[in-house]
């Protein structure tokens, strides 16, 4: 794996250290990338605050210059924190085959439903997680490599539906409920996730990151402050979004330097690090914006497409 990988790791989850690291691995490459922009071979693009305007559609400007990069053989990859089967409409709209990696680069899969890749997280260790976040058992979900019911597992909406209500709605003939939530562990789930207001969030942040586990997994944050939303996501140790994107770039044969990725939130940084022409949106918070990435436009202002057309031309 890349060098950055342990770093990184905990770059996402805690907002401390991200500017240091994040500008340390722009700066090492920034006179290279300032000299010349090289072709792209591969689009790896983020979904909801990147993809999605705010109105939670992709724009005609931006479909058109993601399938303007394809007809010119970019090849177009979504990487996103939905789950596969979230995320699979929005992929069907492009009208082309494209791969998809979900859940934070847990899984990559493409269209059809071929698994290139799975990067589960063991339930021996999302036992102990639960058993040590009792205190944020409402705000708990762990997810399964599934299309039907018990994809999505929790214990009770009530804490829930005030955050994440209209994820709910689209997701419930996928949602089981069982008690206690570690009776769901018969196999390996995706990821346990923890949501809510964003200071409790960072409560979340702080006991993972005090416990044991802190060293076994991979904690991603993704925070909406207009919507007082954040996001924290137990993965595998080593998953992220910037190692599903490094494993597909060395299986496909295209170097580092022809990658481009466009994110705007904490669980992109990794992916951001990894691609040699990275792109953050306006709509961004100001400690990404203040990363070193190249800025686009936001995604009320179709700021993909504003990316795109500065490589393309």
């Amino acid at each position: 794996m890349i060098p950055w990988d342990e770093r990184t790791i905990a770059c996402c989850a805690f907002p401390e250290p991200c500017v240091l690291e994040a500008d340390r691995v722009i700066r090492s490459r920034m006179i290279k990338f300032d000299v010349a922009t090289p072709s792209i071979r591969l689009l790896a693009i983020d979904i909801d605050g990147t993809l999605l305007n705010p109105q939670f559609v992709i724009s005609d400007h931006d479909m058109a210059a993601v399938r303007r990069a394809h007809q010119e053989g970019v090849e177009v990859m979504l990487v996103t924190g939905r789950r596969h089967t979230f995320a699979l409409p929005i992929a069907q709209q492009f009208g082309f085959d494209l791969w998809l990696s979900s859940s934070n680069g847990a899984i990559t899969r493409s269209l059809a439903g071929e698994t290139f890749h799975r990067d589960l997280l063991p339930q021996g260790i999302c036992r102990e997680l639960c058993g040590n976040m009792k205190a944020f058992r409402g705000n708990t979900v762990l997810t399964f490599d599934t299309e039907a019911k018990g994809a999505i597992v929790l214990e009770s909406m009530d804490e829930l539906t005030s955050s994440i209500q209209r994820w709910l709605e689209k997701n419930l003939q996928y949602i089981d409920f069982v008690i206690p939530i570690e009776d769901s562990l018969t196999t390996d789930p995706v990821q346990a996730m923890f949501c809510g207001p964003i200071a409790l969030m960072h409560q979340v942040l702080d006991a993972i990151g005090a416990s044991t586990l802190a060293s076994k997994v991979t904690v991603l944050r993704t925070e909406y402050p207009v919507r007082d939303l954040s996001i924290v996501d137990v993965l595998n140790q080593g998953c992220s979004k910037g190692h599903a994107l490094e494993r597909w770039a060395r299986h496909r044969g295209i170097p580092r330097d022809q990658v481009m990725a466009i994110g705007d939130n904490y669980n992109d940084i990794e992916m951001l690090a990894f691609a040699g022409v990275p792109f953050i949106m306006g709509n961004a918070s100001p400690e990404l914006q203040g990363c070193g990435w190249k800025a686009t436009l936001s995604n009320d202002q179709n700021g993909v497409a504003a990316a795109i057309e500065q490589v393309l031309g």
